[in-house]
């Protein structure tokens, strides 16, 4: 049986709910911030870096997480994608860790059958690894060393740049993946949410190994990370190994720059087509939403779930219950800064754009004019509260679920979202439908399929 299924067996034979964390555990050269629901919160005094614990011993298995407070958010013309090639270079080893001695982290990992991954997003970038809990402190080596001694080599830099533009191209060819990237950046005209995390192409063709280092050297410090760790372990002992190994650093020698543009209001209706050689069009409008952190957060993405989730939602029954579209999906930004609520929907053969964007519109139109029911608040409520469960499924899958909530500023939410759907009522779906979906704070895309050219 595989690591990440017997934590998920132990934590779902103990409920989130009903876990408490013991009382912290007091480490020399460590303050304990605050203590919610089975999470403790520290401080390394010495630089800042930030250590969540969330113990749970019942079998041999151990995640740790690294989350960097750097995304694409982080980034400026010239650099764009470069948070996430360097994610990709974070692979390529130091001196005292690397595939020439056997030791990189990939071969570890691999060698002690680990489940590991890495990511980078719009606020964030993360490192985590699921493993038996005997080898927490290797990893933890590992983990730390490649914070500040990485190797970075233009030899590398060069075959993982091709990596990074075959994902580029990926995306390119996806429809609503490309229709997304261009309302993305319609709808942001000064913020860098106007810049996708992949980059765009000439950045990530052309951004110099020397860049690169100097983004490394600007937010890969102890005091822009947060280290969590959940699972099988002694949190005195684990405190113990964030020192010893984390502890070498000091905080970074400048202050870690902060974005401090916000995007000017918007004036007026903003429209985007695409059109590339592809077999069915689609429909795209998104509207400005406040942070993850905001309070109307919750209702809007009940919203979303009353308008697109399920054969009894409001686009299937208006629209791919009519063979109109192929399906439809709305979802709800959960980022730092404000973001969209966005729509998308797949036109079926032979509907036209014109009419899938009057219908979107017209729903979107009745449910501020009308409100909702009770009964879709209930089950919209109840779908967010199982996607919430299913996050929760073993270590690996609630340290993906805090790295979220770290990176959107407040890593409590882990426990507080759940209480705040429970809350949510008809009134106040239907008060945030009429206060951010408006026609002057959208902006609608299309993608407009062309046929292939033909070869000569």
């Amino acid at each position: 049986m595989k690591l990440h299924t017997l934590l998920a067996i132990a934590l779902l034979a103990s409920p989130l709910a009903a876990l408490r964390a013991a009382d912290p555990v007091k480490a020399e050269g460590f303050t304990h911030v605050k203590t919610v629901g089975a999470i403790d919160e520290y401080t390394l005094d010495s630089n800042g870096l930030t250590v969540l614990l969330m113990s749970n011993r019942t079998v041999p298995v151990v995640t740790f997480m690294v989350t960097y407070r750097v995304g694409s958010r982080n980034e400026v013309t010239g650099t764009t994608g470069a948070t996430h090639l360097l994610e990709h270079l974070m692979f390529k080893g130091s001196p005292n860790f690397n595939r020439e001695k056997g030791n990189n982290v990939d071969q570890f990992l691999e060698t002690v059958g680990g489940n590991y991954n890495a990511t980078t997003w719009l606020d964030r970038t993360n490192y985590y690894a699921e493993i038996g809990s005997e080898h927490l402190e290797r990893y933890m080596a590992i983990e730390a060393d490649r914070m500040r001694n990485l190797w970075l080599r233009d030899s590398d830099r060069q075959p993982e740049m091709t990596v990074v533009r075959n994902e580029f191209e990926i995306g390119e060819n996806n429809p609503t993946e490309a229709l997304d990237k261009e309302i993305g950046a319609a709808a942001y005209v000064a913020h860098p949410y106007h810049h996708s995390t992949i980059g765009w192409r000439s950045d990530i063709e052309k951004v110099s190994i020397e860049k690169l280092r100097e983004f490394y050297d600007t937010f890969y410090w102890p005091d822009n990370a947060t280290v969590t760790i959940i699972g099988d372990f002694d949190p005195a002992t684990a405190l113990g190994l964030v020192k010893q190994y984390y502890g070498v650093y000091p905080r970074a020698p400048k202050p870690i720059p902060q974005v401090y543009t916000e995007e000017p209001a918007q004036t007026g209706p903003r429209r985007v087509m695409v059109k590339r050689a592809a077999q069915l069009g689609v429909v795209g409008v998104a509207y400005k939403t406040p942070a993850a952190t905001h309070a109307d957060t919750p209702a809007l993405s009940v919203l979303a779930s009353i308008l697109s989730t399920g054969k009894g939602s409001r686009f299937y029954r208006a629209l791919t219950d009519k063979t109109l579209t192929t399906g439809v999906s709305a979802g709800v930004g959960f980022f730092h800064d404000p973001s969209l609520l966005n729509i998308y929907a797949d036109l079926a053969p032979g509907a036209t754009h014109e009419q899938v964007e009057k219908i979107i519109l017209a729903e979107v139109e009745r449910v501020k004019a009308e409100g909702v029911t009770d009964a879709e608040v209930a089950a919209a409520v109840n779908q967010q509260l199982a996607k919430i469960a299913y996050a929760r499924d073993g270590a690996f899958a609630i340290a993906s679920n805090i790295n979220e909530y770290i990176a959107a500023g407040d890593w409590t939410l882990f426990y507080t979202l759940e209480e705040s759907y429970k809350k949510v009522t008809a009134a106040d779906v239907k008060r945030v439908a009429n206060q951010y979906l408006q026609e002057d704070q959208s902006t609608t895309g299309w993608f407009v399929p062309l046929a292939p050219v033909a070869a000569k």
